[in-house]
């Protein structure tokens, strides 16, 4: 087990959450409780891609569309609501890897190192067989659309989470897991944190079992098993016998991916209700549904094909429809197996969604839309990066709750550590327990303090921006209260209020001046401070302005800013 340290980099704040609040402590899971063990079992579910609205019961609060009428169906997933708490305003990172980093740490993704999602082909210095130039980790490296022609460079990104290898020199990420050794932990599904089957950063690396795993951002649905048990390297410069990408036991009497993990994860209840140990188990169930490729079982496809209700709220692509009813049969097989074994008052479910829906596949396919949210997955905008949440603790908290206060994905670390009762973190984490939440859902106590929230996406993408359809440029993001700066690196600010407006489409930018000089100070002070520079985007020197397909000309307003010039006068 590794051991709770604090790196160098990190900041001397301590994390505080109160293992009183909810009254989650032992004692309230001791004996007189007829459960297993003292304490509760968890579930952690992370879908991949789902739309805020992909599900009923969000779609049905944010629209007041019933679920009958709407397109998609989730009845099992609004059944997990009805025994617990909806987040309505839970943030994650704009793309994957980074909510997992974040998620499994507790902290700020951008502090981390992780700047975006990357592919297989990702070059690292450790890919290449080359040592990192100084400040560098070996698991750096430098991703891009090749989006032609571009004013900004972009940041450089890490792509496997630090474990404490040598090659790490001191950096050592604490994950809930290790943070909670009294529990059976295992790993279940998409880890794309290790470096693309990099050796010394797999689940394993992290304080999980490891069960079906593959470290990569998508997957094959039918006939997977290949590609996660290859073991050939990717680039013979990588210093390692084989690859370490997954790990797959076949089983075709179940061919479609989804439907295959479920019954991995059934079987490993099983497994833990019957040890005799007295030990909980802790499930992180990272689901490739419902990230691409678009596959799902033919019968539920033409099922949504020849629905009436096609095309409500603009979603009409049946395929993606019918991951999302496959998801939904999971997570009801699951509840139902809890049921079974006689723990479900006594096991913790979460269920999130890593980022934003896809609006518009690489083949130009409409897949899902995110409205009335702005944007998707890729963007700094409400579509991109608020995602559904639900907490279901059935022994304890009371169901068919919303809570509206905002809550970012590193604030899942120090909640798990509370609700099961664990020792307080001794380490610096961004996050702050929302357990206080789930029973005084409007905060009245004032048991979670957090009011300031950040994003850091340094990169130019192939996903379009919503303003001008055109590949979305690099962008930060701050909200403090009910106002939400964005800032492109291009040369733009936009400011919203949140609260009024769900779907960023007044820019208060030019009216409310001294709110959005302040919310960009408070920024650009976040960047400075805590994430390093290797990780920001920067001028390309071989840039052209004629060439720029853009109307309106890039503004550094990073550096008119240091320059002390009036940042709000220059955005274009």
């Amino acid at each position: 087990m590794k051991q709770i340290i604090r790196s160098s980099y990190q900041l001397t704040i301590q994390s505080t959450f109160t293992l009183t609040t909810l009254g989650f402590s032992i004692g309230l899971l001791s004996a007189e409780n007829s459960v297993t063990h003292s304490k509760p079992n968890v579930i952690f579910i992370l879908a991949d891609d789902l739309g805020y609205t992909d599900l009923n019961c969000f779609a049905s609060r944010i629209t007041k569309t019933p679920a009958n009428k709407q397109y998609y169906e989730t009845p099992n997933i609004d059944k997990l609501a009805k025994q617990g708490v909806s987040f309505e305003q839970a943030y994650a990172c704009p793309l994957s890897s980074p909510t997992r980093a974040s998620l499994l740490t507790g902290k700020y993704a951008s502090r981390l190192g992780f700047m975006t999602a990357t592919g297989g082909n990702a070059n690292t210095y450790y890919a290449q067989g080359i040592e990192p130039q100084v400040g560098f980790h070996e698991q750096d490296c430098y991703w891009s659309d090749n989006i032609k022609p571009s004013a900004l460079l972009n940041g450089y990104t890490l792509v496997a989470l630090p474990s404490g290898q040598p090659q790490d020199k001191g950096r050592d990420e604490i994950t809930f897991a290790e943070a909670m050794p009294d529990y059976h932990s295992a790993f279940l599904g998409k880890w794309h944190v290790g470096g693309h089957g990099s050796e010394g950063y797999q689940p394993h690396n992290q304080g999980f079992e490891e069960l079906d795993y593959y470290d990569a951002g998508g997957s094959p649905y039918f006939n997977w098993q290949k590609a996660w048990n290859q073991k050939v390297l990717g680039s013979s410069k990588m210093r390692q016998p084989e690859l370490m990408i997954g790990k797959s036991e076949i089983n075709n009497d179940i061919p479609y991916l989804t439907d295959n993990l479920t019954q991995r994860a059934l079987d490993y209840i099983d497994i833990q209700t019957g040890k005799k140990d007295g030990k909980p188990f802790l499930l992180y169930f990272c689901e490739f549904a419902v990230h691409g490729p678009n596959k799902a079982p033919e019968a539920t496809i033409k099922y949504f094909e020849n629905k009436s209700t096609k095309g409500w709220k603009g979603q009409q692509n049946a395929t993606y429809a019918a991951m999302i009813k496959q998801l939904d049969i999971s997570i009801g097989k699951i509840m139902d197996k809890l049921k079974e074994k006689g723990i479900d008052d006594n096991t913790i479910i979460v269920f999130m969604s890593d980022n934003g829906g896809i609006t518009v596949g690489s083949g130009a396919e409409s897949i899902t839309t995110n409205s009335p949210l702005k944007g998707q997955k890729a963007t700094v905008y409400e579509g991109g990066i608020r995602v559904p949440l639900i907490i279901s603790y059935k022994g304890q908290i009371a169901g068919s709750k919303w809570c509206n206060i905002p809550v970012d994905c590193n604030d899942l670390f120090p909640t798990l550590l509370e609700l099961t009762g664990q020792s307080k973190s001794t380490h610096f984490i961004d996050g702050q327990s929302i357990a206080g939440l789930m029973k005084d859902t409007e905060n009245r106590k004032k048991s979670y303090t957090r009011d300031t929230y950040f994003w850091h996406y340094p990169l130019s993408v192939v996903y379009k921006n919503p303003e001008n359809g055109l590949p979305f440029t690099p962008h930060s993001a701050v909200r403090n209260g009910d106002y939400k700066l964005i800032f492109d690196w291009y040369g733009s600010l936009r400011l919203y209020n949140i609260k009024k407006d769900i779907s960023e489409e007044i820019n208060l930018a030019k009216k409310m001046p001294d709110k959005t000089q302040a919310l960009f100070a408070m920024l650009m002070n976040f960047l400075e401070n805590n994430v390093e520079k290797k990780y920001w985007p920067r001028a390309n020197p071989d840039f052209i302005p004629a060439m720029e397909v853009r109307t309106k000309p890039y503004i550094d307003l990073y550096k008119a800013y240091i320059e002390q010039k009036n940042i709000v006068e220059l955005t274009n």
